[in-house]
C-alpha cells in the first residue's frame, strides 16, 4: 500500500470504517458461495435491510454490545463473486471495536455468538456508501466470531445533545463549548502541541460513534493534524478540564464520505500536554512561485533555499531521510516533521508524484522549497489537503 507521506487527516482518532487487508498481504481467493449475488428467501433481514443466515451455530451465549471489540474470521466478497478481502486466506484472525467498523458489521456482529458463523449481504447504505476507493455496491461477507472483548459500558448521551445550550460560550467560528469540569493546569495547548485526551463522540440524534472511553485508552496526537474544531477547542482548555464541544460540520467532517455527518458533540477531558517545537513560519511566497524559481514539464516549481554538500542524487527506488514541513497556498500549515522533531524516511517511489519528481533533483544537506500542483499532489483525495501545496524539504539522507 502506498503510504501518502505528510497526509494530515483530519479524522479524531481515525475511524477505521472499512475491514481491510493488512498492508503487504496479498490473500489467496476463498471460493464465492453459491448465494453470492443476492440473499436467499430463507434470510433473516433487519429494519435496516440487512441479511443474514447462521451457517454454523454457536457455543457462546452472549451478543456483542456495539462497544465492543471483537476479534473474527471473516472472507468478504461483491455481489458478481470477486473476493475482495479475507483474514481466513491471511491465516490471521482481526480484532477491532464493534463501532468504528462500517454499520452493516456494527449491526449484525451484534446478532452473533461466539463461535457462530453467519453470511451477511450488507446493502451498500450499510457498507461503503460509494466510498472511493472501496469496494461498491451489496457486499457479502462470512463472518465467525471468534471472541468478544467486553468493553466499559459508553458515557450517557448528554441532554443537550441537539444543540449547544445558552450558556455555552461560542466562538467566532461557531464553535460552541461548554466546560464540565475546571481543570488544574495553567497553561494551554499551541496548535503544533501533541495532546493526551479521553473522549466520547455523538451526533446530534445522540448516537455514539467513538470513544476512548470504552477502549479504556486515551488518545495522543499532534493538535493540528485533526479536524479544525478539535484543533481550535483544544486549545481553549487546560490539563484536568473536562469540556463539551458542539462542533459545527464546516469545523468537522465538512460533509466528508465514511465519517459522521452533520454537527458534532465532544466530550473531551485533557489529560496531557507535550510541548512541541514551535513549526517553521509560512514563506512570503507561499501563494504562488516567485519569478525565479525552477519549474519542470509536470509544472513542479522549486527554488534552492541552501546548497547541498553531496553530490549524489536520489532515484525513484532509493529510501530517503527528510525533514519538512507542508502548507497550503493560504499559509496554513498542515504537517511539519520539524514540530515532531523526528524525520521522516520513505521510499521515494511511495510518496505523491511531486515528492517522488522533487526529491530526485535535491543533494544530501539541500534545501529546497516546492511549489507541487493539484494534480501532482494529492489529486483531489478526498481528506487530504487540497490544491496545490508548498513543501519546504531538507535532504537528510540517501539510502
Amino acid at each position: 500500500m502506498k503510504i501518502l507521506i505528510l497526509l494530515a487527516l483530519a479524522l479524531v482518532c481515525l475511524l477505521p470504517l472499512m475491514v481491510s487487508a493488512q498492508d503487504g498481504a496479498a490473500p489467496s481467493d476463498v471460493a464465492a458461495p453459491s448465494d453470492v449475488a443476492a440473499p436467499p428467501a430463507d434470510a433473516e433481514v433487519t429494519d435496516s435491510g440487512l441479511a443474514s443466515k447462521v451457517l454454523e451455530k454457536g457455543t457462546g451465549t452472549v451478543h456483542p454490545d456495539s462497544w465492543d471489540s471483537v476479534t473474527v474470521h471473516y472472507t468478504g466478497w461483491t455481489t458478481d463473486g470477486k473476493m475482495f478481502d479475507s483474514s481466513v486466506s491471511r491465516g490471521q484472525p482481526a480484532t477491532f471495536p464493534l463501532n468504528r467498523v462500517i454499520p452493516g458489521w456494527t449491526e449484525g456482529v451484534q446478532l452473533m455468538v461466539v463461535g457462530e458463523k453467519r453470511r451477511f449481504w450488507i446493502p451498500e447504505a450499510l457498507a461503503y456508501a460509494g466510498r472511493q476507493g472501496a469496494p461498491q455496491g451489496m457486499l457479502v461477507f462470512d463472518v465467525e466470531l471468534v471472541e468478544i472483548k467486553e468493553s466499559p459500558d459508553p458515557p450517557a448521551t448528554p441532554a443537550d445533545v441537539a444543540a449547544p445550550p445558552k450558556d455555552a460560550e461560542v466562538t467566532d467560528s461557531g464553535l460552541a463549548s461548554k466546560v464540565l469540569t475546571a481543570g488544574t493546569g495553567t497553561a494551554h495547548p499551541d496548535s503544533w502541541d501533541e495532546v493526551t485526551v479521553h473522549y466520547t463522540g455523538w451526533t446530534t440524534d445522540g448516537k455514539m460513534f467513538d470513544s476512548s472511553v470504552t477502549r479504556g485508552k486515551p488518545a495522543t496526537f499532534p493538535l493540528n493534524r485533526v479536524i479544525p474544531g478539535w484543533t481550535e477547542g483544544v486549545q481553549l482548555m487546560v490539563v484536568g478540564e473536562k469540556r463539551r464541544f458542539w462542533i459545527p460540520e464546516a469545523l468537522a467532517y465538512a460533509g466528508r464520505q465514511g465519517a459522521p455527518q452533520g454537527m458534532l458533540v465532544f466530550d473531551v477531558e485533557l489529560t496531557e500536554i507535550k510541548d512541541q517545537v514551535e513549526p517553521p513560519k509560512a514563506p512570503s511566497d507561499v501563494a504562488a512561485p516567485p519569478e525565479d524559481a525552477e519549474t519542470t514539464a509536470s509544472g513542479l516549481a522549486s527554488k534552492v533555499l541552501e546548497p547541498g554538500t553531496g553530490t549524489v542524487h536520489p532515484t525513484a527506488t532509493n529510501r530517503v531521510t527528510v525533514h519538512y514541513t507542508g502548507w497550503t497556498t493560504d499559509g496554513k500549515m498542515f504537517d511539519s516533521s520539524v514540530t515532531r522533531g523526528q524525520p521522516a524516511t520513505f521510499a521515494l517511489n511511495q510518496v505523491i508524484p511531486g515528492w517522488t519528481e522533487g526529491v530526485q533533483l535535491m543533494v544530501t544537506g539541500e534545501k529546497r522549497r516546492f511549489w507541487i500542483p493539484e494534480a501532482i499532489a494529492y489529486k483531489g483525495q478526498q481528506g487530504a489537503p487540497q490544491g496545490m501545496l508548498v513543501f519546504d524539504v531538507e535532504l537528510l539522507e540517501i539510502q
